[in-house]
């Protein structure tokens, strides 16, 4: 297991294609300067020690040596050591909707995203409870299954999107029935499936399915993102909106927050309704929802022990800006005799 503590120190990688276009850019500016100046021939007898190889070499130190450096800044860990501990908790399942209608922007930046930021700040004030995530559409589709590492549980969730699931639609019924396959039968835990969507369930067995995951201990709370007046879906190209989405009849189509479908599928599953339009207020209740509830033992598996690993890179980054800054341009009798580029003398 490893960890990046600065990853802001990525950006710094943007200086290598930077050198190598500068390189080249120089590289053109001679090629035509001295062919102005002689011809080829003549520049070799002037210059017979100018070497085109030892300058790529030189280039590719330098990148190296930045390159190094960089992940040096960033300072990767490494976990060393792998623990076994005891934690007290709830299993919560979060089952994301990821259907077009969600690309809306009746609430800003739109329901996708803000469904996104609403599961971030959950996790993020969550103690030791577990967590698992399901895409859902037309179809669900597992995106990570329970698990105690919440930095992998936000990284997944940052990925998810409106292309992810070619089947289109929004089967609620699918997420749950899902849902019921990721908790552990013999560890017997407190069971909670928050569902985040607009509602526009085109499939009626969503309450009767609530219903049987009640039934097995999983109690489902739901929190709708939207507006109830509704908006249009825009389709977009490189973050540019050309057009609306149109029905069958060429009419722009207004998808709407159901809160109705969203309630009745809490209320089968002993759970609640929350809107989702205050992010604040939506994490407020459900802490106060996970306090209620009894916590279980569990053992989960973590890395201890994360030990610094940027000392190698920086030892090597030095090696590679010392040996660039003393290799010379100029051939070498080594180099004469391999003769790489077929060059006459």
């Amino acid at each position: 297991m490893y960890q990046l503590e600065e990853i802001i120190w990525f950006w710094a990688l943007a200086i290598i294609p930077v050198i190598i276009l500068l390189f080249l850019t120089l590289q053109f500016w001679r090629y035509r300067v001295q062919n102005k100046f002689a011809d080829k021939q003549l520049l070799n007898r002037l210059s017979p020690n100018k070497s085109i190889f030892k300058s790529v070499l030189k280039v590719l130190f330098l990148c190296l040596a930045f390159l190094c450096l960089t992940i040096a800044l960033i300072n990767p860990k490494i976990g060393t050591k792998l623990e076994t501990v005891k934690r007290e908790g709830v299993d919560i399942v979060f089952a994301v909707d990821v259907s077009k209608s969600m690309l809306a922007e009746d609430i800003a930046p739109n329901r996708l995203e803000k469904a996104k930021q609403l599961v971030t700040q959950i996790i993020n004030n969550l103690a030791s409870d577990r967590v698992g995530i399901i895409a859902y559409a037309g179809k669900a589709f597992p995106q990570l299954p329970i698990t105690t590492d919440y930095a992998s549980a936000k990284m997944f969730l940052q990925s998810m999107n409106t292309d992810m699931l070619s089947s289109q639609g929004t089967a609620i019924n699918e997420a749950i029935k899902l849902a019921k396959t990721y908790f552990d039968d013999e560890e017997q835990t407190n069971r909670v499936l928050i569902i985040i969507s607009d509602g526009e369930d085109h499939n009626e067995e969503a309450s009767a399915v609530a219903d049987e995951a009640n039934e097995e201990g999983i109690r489902i709370f739901t929190i709708g993102v939207g507006d109830v007046k509704g908006g249009p879906i825009p389709e977009k190209r490189n973050g540019v909106v050309l057009n609306y989405k149109k029905d069958n009849q060429g009419e722009t189509v207004i998808t709407k927050l159901n809160e109705e479908t969203l309630k009745s599928i809490a209320q089968e599953a002993n759970g609640a309704y929350i809107n989702g339009k205050n992010t604040n207020e939506v994490v407020e209740s459900i802490r106060e929802i996970l306090n209620t509830m009894d916590k279980t033992e569990f053992e989960a598996k973590q890395f201890a022990d994360f030990k610094d690993q940027f000392q190698w890179f920086l030892g090597f980054g030095i090696f590679f800006l010392l040996v660039d800054i003393f290799l010379l341009e100029r051939k070498t009798a080594w180099l004469k005799k391999l003769n790489l580029f077929n060059e006459n003398f």
